[in-house]
């Protein structure tokens, strides 16, 4: 595997994503319009690996990152190339430095539309389509369906109540990265008959708020489960990650003002990744784009 990339007029070498500047990292994010902030890629570079392309003078020219569950799964994202190199074929050369970090781990990302013929190259299947839905919230939540069962708070410290049920959902344990995100997330939790049925994650990220995981069985139970956070982000920014394209959650989130600004495509490569199930709890909202 090639350690090194030539481009035209110098070469890039890959250094770990721990030995560079968040700041770098930020300013590298922002210069493609992604709202990373250095906090942001901090919790990332704790939740995962990375790799960053840099020159002889260590300017940062792209990104790269994977996050491991267990030893046969893993998503990737942030694969970041600066518009001076995009065409270089430094995404490619990245790419090819995460799948030989991976080994054979099943695999799971969501492109950017410029990226889509890279991955499919690289073997990866389509899936689904990811929409990003954000914007400044209503003044007045929209009406929510009659509540069946329970909200209530859940604390960082009791998030073994949730792991099976997000495990079910996502399709593979990861605690870890529910612990990491917890430890500044406000979490709700719906409970019928005793059991938890589904839960949400509220945290700050990039221009304001993002909600996300949102696990629930159906879309009243989404619905309840991110109105809950909503309610107290009136009037700020907020943002959704949803694989529903149209029902009444990706109704309720529109008359919430949180209208699609673009959208992504979830590939895989191995096994397939997504496997909805009837009255199986499912994701709803996602963790980020990189996170699944």
């Amino acid at each position: 595997m090639r350690k090194s990339v030539r481009l035209k007029s110098f070469e890039l070498v890959a250094r770990d994503i721990v030995e560079v500047d968040v700041n770098l990292l930020s300013s590298l994010s922002i210069a493609v319009g992604w709202p990373h902030r250095p906090k942001d890629w901090d919790l990332l570079r704790r939740a995962g690996h990375g790799i960053v392309a840099v020159d002889g003078i260590g300017r940062v020219f792209g990104s790269a990152m994977w996050f491991p569950h267990g030893d046969d799964f893993a998503t990737i994202g942030l694969v970041i190339t600066t518009p001076r190199t995009q065409a270089q074929g430094t995404g490619r050369w990245l790419m090819e430095q995460v799948l030989e970090r991976c080994g054979n781990r099943n695999l799971s990302l969501n492109s950017t539309h410029a990226a889509d013929n890279l991955y499919v190259s690289l073997g990866f299947t389509k899936e689904a389509t990811v929409y990003q839905r954000q914007g400044e919230v209503a003044p007045t939540i929209p009406a929510v369906p009659a509540l069946d069962g329970e909200l209530s708070a859940l604390s960082s410290d009791k998030l073994e109540e949730i792991t099976a049920l997000d495990t079910r959902a996502f399709g593979t344990n990861r605690e870890k990265l529910l612990a990491l995100l917890s430890e500044n997330a406000a979490i709700c939790t719906l409970r019928r008959g005793g059991e938890i049925v589904g839960y949400s994650m509220c945290r700050e990220f990039g221009r304001g708020h993002v909600i996300g995981p949102i696990v629930a069985r159906n879309d009243h139970d989404a619905i309840h489960l991110t109105a809950v956070h909503l309610k107290g982000l009136t009037g700020r920014f907020a943002r959704v990650d949803t694989r529903e394209e149209d029902g009444i959650f990706a109704e309720f989130l529109q008359q919430s003002r949180l209208t699609v600004s673009e959208t992504v495509t979830t590939m895989s490569k191995g096994r397939p990744f997504l496997n909805r199930g009837d009255n199986e709890p499912w994701v709803y909202g996602l963790a980020g784009h990189a996170l699944g």
